[in-house]
């Protein structure tokens, strides 16, 4: 049996190069994106040694896009998606156009047909998928207004550009005398009831088939065929929207999400995906980065300023305006604006179909992948640089949120913090309710905070292992710090921040292996509870305790 396979060594490769690039990079304080993006270059066919395969990587890639939408349309409901239609669709548009345009007079100075810079500006126009979905997500933003209206920009950014890789070898037929204008319309038309056939299949067919199988599944009370199931309809769902309707596969998994996210396994489903998810983006980014030919910096330096200008500038400024526009606050214009300022993976299928088609030339290729792979490794710094105010869901509105907290805080005698409002979060915050104890939870899980807030409890959303969310929780104030969430491991990261903010905080901690409850210990939780081992103790008391009975029976 051979030991090396093309894709076996496209995949090694690239976690390997990207995870120790990564790591680099999250040393350098610069994101892990930029790592993940040079470990393309690295593997790719522009540089020695090692090459991984392209085509390989990038179909790898396409299943990361995939559980990505998936687990963003979890937490993203109908109701969502139709609140911000009234900016998403009229700004995505307006969006497009502008940065089309701007694109075609970039493409009218270097001497291209117009048709050709239409294709140029196009490409520039759409942001990726990944990219601002991974942007969000690391600062907590996709359950704000900010993050619904990007995501529902997104969206409509999608369909439009499914639409455009319909019509494209339509028009380019028409232009070259091959096929008539009604030819056009009629895909248009195809185009359009493919899409609206397949919403209409996912709201009325799919909201009550894809609940029932996994409800099925579960009574099974198999946790391995619960995995199976979800990432069977994830990727069972986006690749039969490809297929079937011609819509994307990450549009097609965005609606499978959100058919999902409206039922009460949402959260299970979210944790059973996020490993395969993560694994996968990351191939996309070493896919992306193994598209980039560094002599591009050195052979057309005016024009790859100019098209990461409208890309970065450009597009951010458009985005901006049209926020503000329609009436919303400079907060959210800055983050939307912010989170569209890159292009990607529908950038280098319109690119790659545009030069299919003889419609781009080569160097409107190289210009579109030398902008993408610039641009994507800039607006990890843009975000950086506009949210600067702070971390997760900590913008403006999120800092006078947290001081009215730590106002509320300083009028009490003492409170817990809770973290986490899992099987085990919910048992602690309803005894604690029970007992009117002063309390405030930190989750992460936006739809479970959401939750929380219903139950009436005072919730945070954040990752509790960032210093500044516990700070903004009291922890300095804090009279004893309950860690319930499930992962040992993360929970020793936040018992660790915790120690550093309070050292005399007393703090407990649950775990689910001896190794855990050493490293809970040695980072300064002062009591670790093993749910197994307190299970087996409950269980050999009762046992005596039966003995007893039966023995005092017997003797009477």
């Amino acid at each position: 049996m051979p030991h090396h396979t093309p894709l076996i060594g496209t995949i090694v490769a690239g976690l390997v190069v990207a995870f120790f690039l990564g790591a680099l990079a999250h040393r350098l304080k610069v994101s892990p994106i930029a790592g993940y993006l040079l470990a393309g270059v690295v593997v790719g066919p522009f540089t020695p040694g090692f090459v991984a395969d392209a085509g390989l990587a990038a179909e790898l890639a396409e299943i990361g896009v995939i559980l990505l939408m998936f687990g963003v349309g979890l937490h993203f409901s109908l109701r969502d998606l139709l609140a911000v239609k009234n900016i998403a669709l009229p700004g995505a548009i307006v969006q497009i156009a502008a940065a089309t345009l701007m694109g075609m007079a970039l493409a009218w100075s270097l001497g291209w047909s117009p048709f050709a810079g239409f294709v140029f500006g196009l490409a520039l126009s759409v942001a990726s998928t990944v990219v601002l979905l991974r942007a969000l997500q690391g600062r907590n933003l996709i359950d704000t207004e900010r993050g619904r209206i990007a995501v529902g920009w997104l969206i409509v950014e999608d369909l439009a550009m499914v639409l455009a890789l319909v019509l494209l070898p339509a028009i380019a037929g028409a232009a070259a005398g091959t096929q008539s204008s009604g030819a056009v319309v009629l895909s248009m038309l195809e185009t359009l009831l493919k899409v609206t056939g397949f919403v209409a299949l996912m709201l009325i067919v799919g909201r009550r088939v894809i609940p029932w199988a996994l409800h099925w599944v579960v009574h099974t009370g198999s946790r391995e065929l619960f995995r199976l199931a979800v990432l069977a309809i994830a990727l069972g769902v986006a690749f039969g929207a490809a297929l079937v309707f011609g819509v994307s596969f990450a549009l097609g998994a965005f609606f499978a999400g959100m058919i999902l996210g409206e039922t009460e396994l949402s959260r299970r489903a979210t944790e059973e995906t996020l490993p395969l998810r993560d694994a996968f983006a990351v191939l996309f980014f070493v896919s992306v980065g193994m598209l980039f030919d560094p002599s591009v910096l050195i052979e057309q330096p005016g024009p790859l300023m100019a098209t990461v200008a409208i890309i970065v500038l450009g597009k951010s400024l458009a985005a901006f305006l049209i926020v503000r526009a329609f009436g919303h606050g400079r907060e959210t214009a800055i983050a939307v604006s912010a989170s569209l300022a890159q292009i990607g993976e529908f950038s280098f299928i319109l690119a790659g179909l545009g030069s299919e088609l003889g419609i781009l030339p080569q160097e409107g290729r190289d210009l579109i992948l030398a902008g993408a792979i610039l641009s994507i490794l800039l607006n990890p710094f843009l975000f950086a640089l506009v949210g600067a105010r702070g971390k997760s869901r900590q913008g403006a509105s999120q800092a006078v949120r947290l001081e009215a907290e730590r106002g509320r805080q300083a009028r009490r005698e003492e409170h817990v913090l809770l973290v986490g409002y899992g099987r085990v979060g919910k048992l602690i915050a309803a005894i604690l309710q029970e007992e009117q104890r002063a309390f405030i939870l930190i989750e992460d899980q936006p739809d479970v905070a959401r939750a929380a807030r219903a139950a009436g409890i005072e919730t945070i959303v954040g990752n509790a292992t960032d210093r500044d969310v516990l700070r903004g929780a009291g922890v300095e104030d804090a009279s004893k710090l309950l860690i319930a969430i499930p992962e040992g491991f993360e929970g020793g990261v936040v018992a660790e921040t915790a120690r550093r903010l309070s050292p005399d905080l007393p703090i407990i901690a649950r775990a689910h292996s001896d190794e855990e409850v050493a490293l809970l210990a040695r980072v300064g939780a002062r009591h670790v509870v093993m749910g197994e081992r307190e299970i087996a103790t409950r269980m050999v008391a009762l046992a005596r305790e039966l003995r007893g009975e039966a023995g005092a029976e017997a003797a009477a």
